[in-house]
């Protein structure tokens, strides 16, 4: 949810909009679908991506690759038993993602793999072998 915007900077008419209705239905944590942040990095040995995922466990992430396309998705597993609990506010919700990335020709799709640690969901994406440059060596002239 948005901030309140403090009056005396900022005229009236601009609070009105950005507390708008519209607005907190964007930023509302009732979504129940949503996509997590991503950082992609590469290097010469592969690529690396990591998802925010706080709050969910390891064996709740669902990795699959087809057609060249790797999705990470979970599911939502929110228990019956929180459903006949009578809440007089409820901000836990179990979310739901899925997260696709087409992948290169370069990638070993054999050799992906998959780490979490703190939040993280850690994917190592390496290059073939044919693609990773190697280091220049010197040939001796004998």
């Amino acid at each position: 949810m948005l901030a309140r915007i403090n009056r005396s900077y900022v005229p009236a008419y601009w609070d009105d909009f950005f507390n708008d209705s519209f607005f907190n239905q964007l930023n509302s944590t009732n979504s129940k679908e949503h996509s997590p942040a991503v950082n992609v990095s590469e290097d010469d040995k592969g690529y690396s991506i990591e998802v925010a995922a706080p709050g969910i466990a390891r064996k709740a992430f669902n990795l699959e690759i087809e057609n060249d396309l790797l999705t990470v998705s979970t599911e939502n597993k929110e228990s019956k038993q929180e459903n006949k609990q009578n809440f007089l506010r409820r901000e836990f919700n179990y979310q739901t993602f899925k997260r696709s990335f087409q992948l290169p020709e370069t990638i070993d799709q054999e050799q992906i793999k998959a780490s979490h640690d703190a939040g993280i969901l850690t994917l190592t994406l390496p290059k073939k072998e044919e693609v990773v440059q190697k280091a220049p060596r010197q040939i001796e002239v004998k």
